[in-house]
């Protein structure tokens, strides 16, 4: 058996650590010096436009290809110099990954449990069934993969990716045109791996669908790390944390907007026969406290409502300026 080389520089507590990780394609820079630490048991989310870096960074996490240079470790693993050890560790899920029509769901997975060398055919049929499970797939254990729908298809390529007990899972756009009902049960199911202990890496092009499901996200651009953190330490990073606020009165909405337009962080306050609505640049306390002073000027609140600029704009002001540089 090959020995496990872990760096005694690696952090302990990281499931994945990136560090300067490029990747060219001839003279084509898709990743540019990548470095990210993802924490043991994280749903972590990686999110950008179409030609970010995302899949390439995934397919050196997976050992498909080598970088151009950088360092990769995998539960303190560097890929690089323990290949075998890291595919022990690692699981992973492409974009719409293929199954074949002329097998049965549980035929399939029988199959990729023989290659991993998953025991005898009574310990493998014993595994397949627990990943049917896991995928709340059991009942369809008989059925023909062609007849399968998108979201069942994800599933069971799910359930496949699940059998060597993968440590650190890498899913690339795994939601991709699943329904909302399938998307809703593939959140619940990575929520349930992470808490029993696995790490799981996911990407998308649609950054609300991974707010729902990860517990951190980053965004890419052009190859580059943009922003990471909580969903809204990602909005802070991008320049996002605007928010318009609706204030809804019982009477005085002129009153209370003139009141308002002098206070700190607010700009452009429009209002109408019982509301005031304004952009608000400021932090939560002084949201906070605007509330609050609001009230004890007199005014009588009948509802104070915010909306923050959506994930999907986020992304798009990142997307457009590529076009404009």
């Amino acid at each position: 058996m090959t020995s496990v080389n872990a760096s005694p520089a690696v952090e302990r507590s990281a499931a994945i650590d990136i560090r300067d990780l490029r990747v060219d394609y001839g003279d084509f820079v898709a990743v540019d010096d990548l470095s990210l630490t993802v924490p043991r048991g994280e749903v972590f989310g990686l999110v950008g436009p179409n030609g970010a870096g995302k899949t390439s960074t995934f397919r050196v996490l997976t050992t498909l290809m080598m970088p151009t240079y950088g360092d990769v470790f995998l539960e303190g693993v560097d890929i690089q110099e323990d290949l075998e050890s890291a595919r022990r560790i690692v699981g992973y899920m492409p974009d719409l990954a293929p199954v074949p029509s002329d097998l049965k769901i549980w035929e399939f997975l029988d199959f990729h449990a023989a290659a991993y060398g998953l025991g005898t055919k009574a310990q493998r049929r014993e595994r397949v069934a627990e990943c049917l499970e896991e995928v709340a797939l059991t009942d369809q254990r008989n059925k023909w993969c062609k007849e399968l729908s998108r979201g069942q298809t994800q599933r069971v390529v799910l359930a496949k990716t699940l059998l060597h007990r993968p440590k650190v899972l890498i899913l690339d756009e795994p939601a991709s045109g699943l329904d909302p009902l399938a998307r809703r049960d593939l959140r619940m199911t990575l929520q349930r791996l992470a808490n029993h202990g696995a790490t799981i890496f996911v990407s998308s092009h649609i950054l609300s669908e991974l707010a729902e499901m990860c517990t951190s996200v980053c965004v890419m651009n052009r190859g580059r790390l943009l922003a990471s953190g909580t969903a809204d330490e990602v909005r802070h990073q991008l320049g996002s944390s605007e928010r318009t606020l609706t204030v809804t009165l019982l009477a005085r909405a002129d009153e209370a907007a003139s009141w308002i337009s002098s206070r700190h962080a607010v700009r452009d306050v429009r209002s109408s026969a019982h509301q005031v609505v304004f952009d608000f640049n400021g932090s939560d306390e002084d949201q906070a406290a605007l509330m609050e002073d609001l009230i004890h000027a007199g005014f009588r609140v009948r509802t104070f409502e915010e909306k923050r600029t959506s994930f999907e704009e986020i992304l798009v002001e990142v997307a457009e300026s590529n076009r404009r540089s």
